[in-house]
């Protein structure tokens, strides 16, 4: 009886546009026995695209769970909101979701695949004889085994410990139900990602070996997964948390340690100096920018890490993205202007996150030598900006980062091509709610990091998933835990603070006062992840592995009052009142996998 294969495309990593390209090339659906697929180096390499197509696609949000694993991660935090009601991050954050809920089942569905396609192809590329040397093999098998690892950390991060299913080849398409395991601990999982990890990163090369190679698993990005599970593996959701006490399997093995550990941010902490070591600067370095005079500019350097592409800030990538969709999400309704700079601001930023950024001095905004003022407008010209607006007192003289990332009333829109678009939220105006029908921002405010400087329509830039500044923020906040007053700390904090535009901690002139103690500092690197990494997919997991989203997932989520008009728009409003309860901090494992195997347990409250 002949095995048959499946060669179904979820992924084309080819940029149409660029001077390096992606590798992966469009696969045909095909269907082809085991000895065809692994016959020729062309047939062999689509089965490895399949595998790489479970990378996460993190600019289709908007549409999660339809095979490319967009997370629910921006609109299911405290930083945004959807506009438009199917999409599941609105049932997140009021509780309506469970273990039947589409989305549980499909990530948990398509990580699987992937770790039974990435086991599948290591036990069989070996059989390819035709055009294929035997350090391509060792590469493409390394490929592969490094991607298996990183699908069990996408999967750790959401449902806790998972099964694993080790060396054993099970069909690709087999459905996890039919896969009868229990559950693995934490600790266990997290040593098999970490030991999978290093040993992939042994075989796997630096850099890419052509511009036709981006996209490929290197070294660097292999382990830079290694040290996001071993951060995860010391946070107090898994080390030590008696929340999870009953989470156990049927013969009594207990799945998350309750005991806690300091040598696991240790352990952390040592892995991320080791990767600086390595790799910064002379693989990766913080991205900066100069501008049109030759000056170094805050405010383009934050901007450009997403739209100069391949820059020395990116570590791990997915190169062929949603872009086109999450532009149109970003870019206001702005009626009665050109279809270019005409959007939807359907992904609206929060008060909570838009309180949460720095003034331009480096201070929070309830800090009284901050300079923030609550009421009024002035004239003033943001960072970018061409012109000076009629702006709320509120956002002025703001950090860079607060520009980049937030598009707000009266800002002007960074597509000049039809002069200088002014975006108009409230009520009536040309970007607000009784203006745009269905296309508004729920908010008040829109994302806009990320977004380009020209038409909106645009289909081949990268999703950055990992970067040198989150690397920086990783690796401060494990050693603040594990070894509380290295002088790194300060050293690489401030790195960010630097390109950022705003002044260092320390006690030179201009500087800020350090944070005095462990407590203090664990505050000041929060605080700045927030300001930092705002939309990037990380403040949902922070929340969650911090054990604080019963806090700040929990409760009233504030906008501005979209309903009316100037100068009432300005009032900070209520727009959701959200649900978190300790069962979110973890997905539930899907029902029809508890209920098939026996030996499954369902993770707590769920």
């Amino acid at each position: 009886m002949k095995k048959y294969i499946y060669l179904s495309l979820v992924l084309a990593l080819t940029l149409a546009t660029s001077c390096k390209k992606g590798f992966l090339d469009q696969v045909p659906n095909d269907r082809l026995t085991l000895d065809e697929t692994f016959k020729t180096r062309a047939t062999a390499e689509k089965f490895l695209n399949n595998v790489y197509s479970q990378i996460p696609d993190e600019f289709g949000q908007r549409n999660p769970n339809t095979g490319r694993n967009a997370g629910v991660w921006t609109g299911s935090s405290d930083e945004a909101e959807w506009v438009w009601g199917f999409n599941q991050c609105n049932n997140i954050n009021i509780g309506s979701w469970d273990s039947n809920s589409g989305f549980v089942n499909d990530y948990w569905n398509n990580f699987y695949r992937g770790i039974r396609s990435a086991t599948f192809f290591m036990a069989n590329i070996d059989k390819v004889t035709q055009d294929i040397t035997p350090q391509l093999v060792t590469q493409y098998k390394n490929e592969a085994r490094a991607l298996r690892a990183m699908y069990y950390f996408y999967l750790v991060r959401m449902y806790g410990p998972v099964v694993l299913i080790g060396e054993n080849v099970i069909e690709p398409d087999a459905p996890t139900e039919s896969i009868r395991l229990p559950r693995s601990s934490m600790d266990e999982c997290i040593n098999y990602i970490v030991a999978e990890l290093d040993a992939a990163a042994a075989n796997l090369p630096t850099n890419p070996a052509n511009d036709n190679n981006y996209g490929r698993i290197t070294k660097g990005m292999a382990l830079s997964y290694k040290l996001q599970a071993l951060l995860l593996a010391a946070s107090p959701l898994y080390n030590g948390n008696t929340d999870l006490a009953s989470l156990k399997n049927k013969d009594g093995k207990q799945l998350i340690s309750q005991t806690y550990d300091v040598n696991k941010w240790k352990k952390a902490a040592d892995a991320y100096k080791a990767y600086i070591t390595q790799f910064v600067p002379g693989t990766y370095s913080l991205f900066r920018k100069n501008n049109s005079l030759g000056v170094f500019d805050p405010y383009l350097s934050c901007r450009d890490i997403f739209i100069d592409r391949f820059n020395s800030e990116i570590i791990m990538m997915r190169v062929e993205s949603s872009i086109e969709a999450r532009q149109y999400e970003m870019t206001p309704y702005h009626n009665g202007y050109n279809s270019e700079v005409r959007g939807s601001a359907g992904l609206g930023a929060t008060q909570n996150q838009v309180d949460a950024f720095f003034m331009a001095n480096g201070r929070s905004i309830d800090d009284p030598l901050g300079g923030y003022v609550q009421t009024g407008t002035t004239m003033y010209q943001a960072p970018g900006s061409p012109i000076a607006t009629d702006t709320y007192s509120q956002w002025v003289n703001r950090e860079p980062r607060f520009y980049v990332n937030i598009t707000y009333h009266n800002s002007v829109w960074l597509n000049t091509n039809f002069g200088n678009v002014v975006t108009q939220f409230n009520n009536n105006g040309n970007s607000g709610k009784a203006t745009g029908g269905n296309d508004y921002s729920v908010t008040g405010y829109a994302v806009r990091k990320a977004m380009g400087l020209g038409n909106w329509r645009e289909s081949n830039r990268p999703v950055i998933l990992y970067r040198v500044g989150n690397l920086f923020l990783d690796y401060v906040e494990a050693l603040n835990e594990s070894t509380p007053g290295d002088p790194d700390i300060l050293i690489y904090l401030n790195q960010i603070r630097n390109r950022a535009g705003i002044p260092e901690y320390g006690s030179g002139a201009g500087q800020i006062p350090a944070p005095v103690g462990q407590a203090a500092m664990r505050d000041a690197i929060r605080k700045e992840r927030r300001s930092e990494l705002a939309f990037e997919n990380v403040r949902y997991f922070d929340t969650r592995r911090w054990k604080i989203a019963e806090t700040t997932d929990n409760g009233p989520m504030y906008g501005l009052n979209i309903t009316k008009n100037l100068p009432d728009f300005f009032q900070k409003t209520v727009f959701e009142t959200r649900t978190f309860t300790k069962r979110h901090y973890l997905f539930p494992i899907p029902a029809k996998d508890v209920n098939a195997d026996n030996l499954m347990v369902q993770n707590p409250g769920w």
